[in-house]
């Protein structure tokens, strides 16, 4: 048998509706709050990443390549497709290739007028990721034999312009000669992005290819979605390296900066306050055994005048603060994994898309990231257990008897 452990059993229940009862319970309550607070805030923290990343991706994936030119417009000079897709598939680290072109327009319905730049894309090399952004009606199809005439508007596109699905509305392309079409809304999607839905209209590629007088060998650029985004700056310069003189090539956090340069400062606003919370649970811990050693000072004054050593003692102390801490963290994990999944599964707490690009608080779930939080607040528990302990040694048996 332990006999530290026993004593730390014994003395544990002996200490209810004493002064130590209170600080104890203060200590698992700090360390429950904190384990929960973390794992709420991290959650979250990856549900934002990972919503407005995904968002970003599904308009302009990881990487863009097209025609270099110096004009920076939206539309640019064609490109050969099928040859550029066949060299991009001999890298590993490439996933999809999907083939895009833009081309400026104007829309004109029976009340208002509004400059859009019309977006191709198809679903040769696989479903779009445009599907997840969709609000109502059905996603565009891609019939063999001709162009599709269905496009896709955003929800602040269609307000402005009062349309809504199954509606049709006259496209202006200015060119020599002028081109107009009538394209029909098959479904209205939302990003939640300023910079996308107000201004692009989503429809078939080809539709552009007949505009511009291309064939089918010609586009306008192509979409790579790479295997693992974290490697995204070796790989577009493994790819760089790679391409022909004439094509550039656009990393998806360079057109977007603001985007994720707000992430990253989100990122590091939440280490710091995490970083507190740590610290505070620590104090707790470390104050909570002080305490402990004060009002047991007669007791371990006994032990060591019958013969316990001050590492038996230390063992006593330590096996009560692994209790504490242990019961923090399992409250703690009670309370910030129900909480995120009552978030996750009934959108409890909106938010404003306005300002935030989402409708609702998300939650990813991160198992990597329960694990290392938790092994944290663990480690640095028992290392807040172990400091004051050390003050055992110094205390003397005959003046700790004395001691009241």
């Amino acid at each position: 048998m332990n006999v530290s452990r026993y004593i730390s059993h014994k003395i544990d229940g002996a200490d209810s509706g004493s002064f130590t009862s209170s600080v104890t319970k203060i200590a698992i309550i700090s360390i429950a709050m904190g384990v929960a607070v973390m794992i709420v805030s991290f959650a979250i923290l990856e549900g934002f990443r990972n919503e407005i990343q995904s968002k970003i991706f599904s308009f302009g994936a990881h990487l863009q390549i097209s025609k270099y030119d110096t004009n920076n417009s939206l539309e640019v000079e064609p490109i050969g497709g099928p040859r550029l897709v066949q060299d991009l598939h001999r890298f590993p680290q490439v996933q999809t290739i999907q083939p895009f072109a833009r081309k400026t327009a104007i829309i004109k319905t029976k009340e208002e007028v509004l400059g859009v730049v019309l977006k191709g894309i198809s679903e040769e090399d696989g479903r779009s990721p445009m599907r997840e952004n969709l609000l109502t009606g059905k996603f565009l199809s891609f019939p063999d034999s001709t162009a599709s005439n269905d496009i896709l508007l955003s929800r602040k596109v269609a307000d402005k312009l009062r349309l809504k699905v199954g509606d049709d509305a006259l496209f202006y392309f200015i060119q020599n000669p002028p081109r107009v079409r009538k394209f029909t809304v098959k479904g209205i999607y939302q990003t939640g992005l300023d910079e996308f839905d107000e201004v692009y209209v989503i429809g078939d590629i080809r539709q552009i290819r007949e505009l511009n007088a291309w064939p089918d060998s010609l586009v306008g650029g192509v979409e790579v979605v790479l295997k693992d985004f974290n490697r995204l700056d070796p790989v577009a310069e493994n790819l760089y390296e790679n391409l022909r003189y004439d094509l550039k090539l656009d990393k998806i956090t360079d057109q977007y900066a603001q985007l994720f340069d707000w992430l990253q400062l989100l990122n590091r606003n939440v280490i710091i306050f995490l970083i507190l919370i740590i610290f505070v649970a620590t104090f707790n811990m470390v104050a909570t055994i002080f305490i402990m050693i004060l009002e047991r000072t007669n007791m371990i004054g006994v032990l060591k005048a019958i013969g316990a050593t001050d590492r038996q003692i230390r063992s006593m102390f330590f096996f009560r603060g692994l209790s504490l801490t242990l019961r923090g963290m399992l409250f703690g994990n009670l309370v910030g994994l129900g909480f995120c999944a009552l978030q996750y599964y009934t959108h409890l707490i909106p938010l404003d898309p306005e300002n935030y690009y989402m409708d609702r608080v998300p939650i990813f779930w991160d198992p990597n990231i329960i694990i290392i939080l938790n092994a944290a607040v663990f480690a640095t528990s028992l290392l807040a257990v172990l400091i004051p302990t050390y003050l055992i040694s110094r205390i003397k048996p005959v003046t700790a008897i004395k001691f009241d």
